[in-house]
């Protein structure tokens, strides 16, 4: 895990690779070569996991300096195939994984790229050719953006290491904050919010060639959801055994390796499977777990938590984010993050790493990617009701609004109402009105409904009236429909949730020099849950079904069988209405001060009353304004 910088034909500066030290506080390389296109520069930061000495240092050669790498992450298949490629009678003087990718390369050229199991963002330099090739892993769990200008090429880890090159600016793009600012959606698409500032997209590579020119191609698709159909106890034992292996690769470290626990169901199953692996080799003593803690309030899981490091005879260590640091610390953590963040649940990821730092722990599982892949939010009920009364499984799909009645309390009648609604919209005419009667005498009156004012000036977004932000994604990406679980999951991972929380990760484990592993998006796993479809995920109102299911008497029953579902949530309700009010007022006027032409202020005042005065539902919309305009301040960034 590291940081990394390639520029062609601008002029060499060590500033573009300095500026992300953080990423790579072990040590740095720096390499330039001469080309037609001008100087080509290989630059890297690295943080020492695998061949911690010498061996691993960057950037490094193979085939007697022909070919050329900076490379950010772990390959954890490197050991199997290095001893597939010294089949091929390939050589090797390291004990990296650097070096194997490099091997791969000149053994099979861009075909290595599926041969690789891990997270990885990398350039490599044919001197011979003198063509560049990028890539980036299968699903963006390293990061990498690039810039071509009039000037030169570059490309970084970051997006600040390219706001000062010449011919990029720090303009906003309209369409990218416009999806930020209404539905929280970043990294839906390969667009940054800096409009000359463009990221590789997930299972993709782009080459340049000797005479400057770039192409680029997607090497990695998912399967099509529904494209495995096996009995509920095969698809537990295979989801078991893959999850196991995936967990088993990603321990491989020279360091020691610890895990984020909140405890809930994913990070509370990794734990216990680490144990597990551990202690068959020993190490069972060394296992090192960090929660945030917010005790007192009704998002502390600290419980749980102890329940599990108590099974897993883990190491706890405590953060404790307090509310009085959320705006004091907000513009240092976007300014590693590039791009503000949606909600204050970024401060609690943000503690429990600079925890793990400061207890010596370099490697930290996490659980991102369990529920994409799995349907584990709860707007999941929603796509399964929709999916029965579409297929008119009428009786199930009663029985299924009734289950979720008992588990969370969700108003039955109101959802029968919902569900006679769209049948009436999809029935025989005759249907039609009856239907409709129904959802009416169902239907309960909405009393924290309140219409606000647009608080977005639309026009200045360069639309003509407001976009659904999610539709408009999947249609970006060129989705289908969400129409099932498996339709969502897969959506979930191409154009939604996980890159964003990829997004995240990075940059809050990178900014205290913490590589963070993600054991639920190894590629195996993750071809075969969406290869599931929606079978075995969402069963009898149980949310991550096939995950209880394979961690049956291995994970304490109470962790095992949670309803509720946080991960690491601050208290931003109570936040926000207490103690944050007023702090969050002042951000959100500075915000609309900064950009009188994009916020209506009658809008926009009216809609953050009636949130933080509880007459309406408090979502993250006052958090986004108030750290949209913090980025923007930090970055100078303008429309």
């Amino acid at each position: 895990m590291c940081g990394i910088w390639i520029s062609v034909g601008y002029a060499p500066n060590r500033a573009h690779l300095d500026v992300i030290a953080h990423r790579g506080p072990d040590g740095d390389g720096w390499r330039e070569f001469t080309t037609p296109r001008g100087p080509l520069v290989l630059g890297h930061r690295r943080l020492a996991i695998i061949d911690t000495g010498d061996g691993g240092v960057q950037p490094m050669s193979y085939a007697n300096d022909r070919y050329w790498i900076t490379y950010n992450g772990e390959i954890y298949n490197y050991i199997e195939l290095r001893e597939e490629l010294r089949a091929r009678g390939c050589t090797f003087r390291t004990q990296s994984d650097t070096e194997v990718v490099l091997a791969a390369y000149a053994a099979f050229g861009r075909n290595c790229l599926s041969k690789l199991r891990g997270m990885f963002a990398f350039g490599i330099y044919d001197s011979k050719t003198q063509a560049l090739l990028l890539a980036r892993d299968r699903f963006g769990i390293k990061p990498l953006y690039y810039a071509h200008t009039a000037r030169g090429f570059a490309a970084g880890s970051e997006i600040k290491q390219l706001l000062t090159l010449d011919g990029v600016s720090r303009r906003i793009n309209p369409r990218r904050a416009y999806d930020f600012l209404t539905g929280g959606l970043l990294n839906h698409s390969n667009d940054t919010l800096f409009a000359d500032v463009t990221q590789l997209g997930a299972g993709e590579w782009l080459e340049l060639d000797a005479a400057g020119h770039t192409e680029t191609g997607r090497w990695y698709q998912l399967p099509e959801p529904g494209s495995i159909q096996i009995g509920r106890q095969e698809a537990s034992d295979r989801f078991q055994g893959l999850l196991q292996d995936a967990v088993r690769l990603h321990l491989r470290a020279d360091v020691e390796v610890g895990s984020c626990l909140s405890g809930g169901l994913d990070s509370s199953t990794l734990v216990m499977l680490m144990s597990e692996q551990l202690r068959a080799i020993g190490r069972g003593a060394n296992l090192n777990t960090v929660t945030a803690r917010f005790e007192g309030t009704a998002v502390d899981e600290t419980h749980y938590a102890d329940m599990v490091a108590a099974a897993a005879h883990a190491r706890m260590h405590a953060a404790r984010p307090h509310p009085d640091d959320v705006l004091s610390e907000a513009s240092k953590i976007v300014w590693h993050q590039d791009e503000p963040y949606g909600s204050t649940s970024i401060h609690a990821q943000w503690h429990v790493f600079a925890t793990a730092r400061a207890e010596g722990l370099k490697v930290m599982l996490d659980g991102q990617g369990a529920d994409e892949i799995l349907a584990g939010y709860h707007g999941a009920y929603d796509v399964r009701y929709t999916e029965l009364l579409r297929n008119w499984q009428v009786i199930a799909a009663i029985m299924f609004a009734a289950r979720r009645s008992q588990f969370f309390g969700n108003p039955l009648g109101a959802q029968l109402a919902n569900g006679a609604l769209q049948l009436a919209g999809s029935s025989p005419a005759l249907l039609r009105r009856p239907l409709a009667r129904v959802s009416r005498m169902l239907a309960r009156p909405q009393s924290n409904s309140v219409n606000n004012e647009h608080w977005l000036e639309t026009e200045a977004f360069g639309l003509r009236q407001p976009l659904n932000v999610w539709t408009q994604a999947m249609s970006d990406a060129g989705l289908p429909e969400v129409t099932d679980l498996g339709s969502l999951c897969y959506s979930l991972i191409q154009a939604g949730n996980v890159r964003m929380l990829l997004h995240w990760e990075d940059r809050n484990s990178m900014a205290h020099g913490v590589e963070a592993r993600v054991p639920f998006l190894d590629h195996p796993l993750v071809e075969f849950a969406i290869g599931l479809g929606g079978a075995h995920k969402l069963v009898d109102g149980w949310t991550k079904w096939i995950l209880r299911d394979a961690m049956k008497n291995r994970l304490p029953e109470a962790v095992r069988l949670r309803k509720d579902k946080l991960g690491f949530a601050t208290p931003e309700a109570a936040w926000l209405r207490g103690s944050l009010r007023k702090p969050i007022e002042d951000a959100i006027e500075s915000t609309m001060r900064r950009f009188p032409d994009q916020f209506s202020a009658t809008g926009t005042h009216a809609l953050v009353s009636n949130m933080l005065d509880g007459r309406q539902t408090l979502d993250f919309t006052p958090w986004r304004i108030a750290c949209f305009g913090i980025w923007a301040d930090r970055f100078g960034a303008t429309f």
